[in-house]
C-alpha cells in the first residue's frame, strides 16, 4: 500500500507564508518524519496555483539516480541548466546533507534573481556554523516533528475515545507511514527498527566514525530508558561502566551529540526560575517517537508519568515553545516553555487522584512569585479545576487544542 500522504497543514502554512521570499527554506528533523512528503504536497500547490512543470525543479540526493549531484559542482550545473528563463523557479533539493559542498552551491542559487529554494535534512549538524557560514542569516528553518496527537486523531479516524486513541499513539508509532501499518504489530517494529538502525548505522556511526555501534546503542538504550529523568554524561558513564560496559565522559557526549544531531533525540536544559539562569548539568532527555522507545526496551519502557511527559515536551516544541528543565529552589518543575508572549510553568503527571501527588504537583509551582501561567496537565478524565490560580488540566484536550495554556 502506498503511503498516506498526510497534509500536515501546520508545515505547510509555514512553507506558503515564506514563498518567494528572500530566504532559503529548510525543513529538519528525524529521517521518515514526512519532509518528503510535505514538499511534494507544496509542489502539488504550486501546480493547482498556475506554476508551470517547467518551473519546479526537484533533486532528492537519497535517489540513486541523483548520486552523482552529491558532488558540488555537478549539482551546481544540473539545477542551473534547468532554471526557467524570465520565471520564477522552485528548487527542492531533498537531503542536502548528502552534498559535501551545499552551502556554495545553495548561495550562487540564492543570489539569483527567480529562484526560490527549498532544502530537507535529517541532520542538524548540517547547519552547525562550520558548514553553513555561507548562508548564515538568509535561510529559514522548519523544525518538523512525526505525526502530534492531534494529528493522529485526525488521521486515525476511528471513534474511539481520545483516552484509547493516545493508548494507541504510543504503543503503535507518530511516524506517518505506521498509520499504513495501524493494527500490525509485527510490522510496525520492523519499520521503526528499519528506521532506528538506518538512524544509528548509517547517520551517525559513519558520520561521525564510531566502529562501536554496540557501545552506542547501549547509550540510546540507556537515555531512552531514562526520558524525562535528570542525566549528566558523567553519570551515564559511570552507570555504564560498572554495569560492564566501560565508557568514558568524552565518549558518552559524542554519543549524544549523534543521536541529537539526527533529532531521535532531544535535550532539554536545566532554568534556575528563581536565578533567571541556565544550569550546565542534569539535563533532561526525550525521544522523538515513543512507538520506537517500545521497540527498543520493550515492555520494560513503560513509565506512564514520563511517557506523557515525553509526548508533552514534543507538543510544545511543535507549538514554537523554547522547553527548558525548571529548578526553583530546591524543587523542580517539568517544563518552563517560553516564547515571545513570555512564559508557561507545567508541571505533568498521570494521575493527581491522590492528594499526597497533588500536593507535590503544586509546591514547586507555588514557589513561583510571578504571573505568568501555572499549570498541571494529567490523564485523569476530571472536570478542570483551579488551585488558588494554578490549573489542573486533561492533557490530551490540550494535546487536541480543546484547552489552551
Amino acid at each position: 500500500m502506498a503511503p498516506q500522504r498526510l497534509e500536515r497543514k501546520e508545515y505547510l502554512d509555514k512553507l506558503i507564508s515564506f514563498r518567494d521570499k528572500r530566504l532559503i527554506k529548510v525543513v529538519t528533523g528525524v529521517r521518515r518524519c514526512g519532509k518528503s512528503t510535505l514538499l511534494e504536497i507544496y509542489q502539488d500547490y504550486l501546480r493547482s496555483g498556475g506554476v508551470g512543470e517547467e518551473q519546479i525543479v526537484a533533486v532528492n540526493l537519497e535517489d540513486f539516480d541523483f548520486f552523482p549531484l552529491h558532488e558540488p559542482a555537478a549539482l551546481h550545473a544540473y539545477i542551473k541548466e534547468r532554471l526557467a528563463p524570465g520565471k520564477m523557479t522552485y528548487v527542492f533539493i531533498d537531503e542536502i546533507q548528502h552534498c559535501a559542498g551545499f552551502p556554495a552551491v545553495i548561495d550562487s542559487l540564492h543570489i539569483r534573481k527567480n529562484v526560490d529554494v527549498y532544502l530537507t535534512g535529517s541532520n542538524a549538524y548540517m547547519l552547525s556554523s562550520e558548514i553553513a557560514t555561507l548562508i548564515s542569516g538568509r535561510y529559514v528553518e522548519i523544525k518538523m516533528l512525526p505525526l502530534s496527537f492531534g494529528e493522529y486523531v485526525l488521521s486515525a479516524g476511528s471513534d474511539a475515545s481520545l483516552a484509547e486513541k493516545y493508548r494507541e499513539y504510543i504503543q503503535g508509532s507518530s511516524f506517518p507511514y505506521a498509520l499504513e501499518l495501524k493494527g500490525q504489530p509485527g510490522a510496525v517494529r520492523d519499520y521503526l527498527e528499519g528506521v532506528y538502525n538506518t538512524i544509528v548505522v548509517k547517520d551517525i556511526a559513519v558520520r561521525k566514525r564510531i566502529a562501536d555501534t554496540m557501545m552506542l546503542e547501549s547509550v540510546a538504550r540507556f537515555v531512552f530508558d531514562s526520558i524525562g529523568s535528570q542525566l549528566s554524561t558523567k553519570k551515564i558513564a559511570d552507570t555504564m561502566t560498572s554495569s560492564g560496559r566501560k565508557i568514558d565522559v568524552k565518549t558518552v557526549e559524542r554519543y549524544l551529540e549523534g543521536l541529537m544531531e539526527s533529532f531521535i533525540l532531544y535535550q532539554a536544559k536545566r532554568y534556575n526560575i528563581r536565578g533567571k539562569q541556565y544550569l550546565k548539568t542534569l539535563e533532561k532527555y526525550y525521544v522523538v517517537d515513543i512507538g520506537m522507545r517500545y521497540m527498543l526496551l520493550g515492555t520494560s519502557g513503560t513509565d506512564v508519568g514520563h511517557i506523557l511527559e515525553n509526548v508533552i515536551y514534543l507538543e510544545l516544541l511543535r507549538r514554537g515553545y523554547e522547553v527548558y528543565a525548571g529548578k526553583i529552589d530546591e524543587l523542580e518543575v517539568d517544563f518552563v516553555a517560553r516564547n515571545q508572549r513570555g512564559a508557561r510553568y507545567i508541571q505533568v503527571a498521570a494521575s493527581v487522584r491522590d492528594e499526597g501527588t497533588l500536593r507535590r504537583e503544586l509546591a514547586s509551582l507555588r514557589r513561583i512569585s510571578d504571573n505568568y501561567p501555572k499549570v498541571i496537565l494529567t490523564l485523569d478524565e476530571d472536570p478542570e479545576a483551579d488551585y488558588e490560580g494554578i490549573r489542573r488540566i486533561n492533557a490530551l484536550e490540550w494535546l487536541v487544542g480543546k484547552t489552551a495554556i
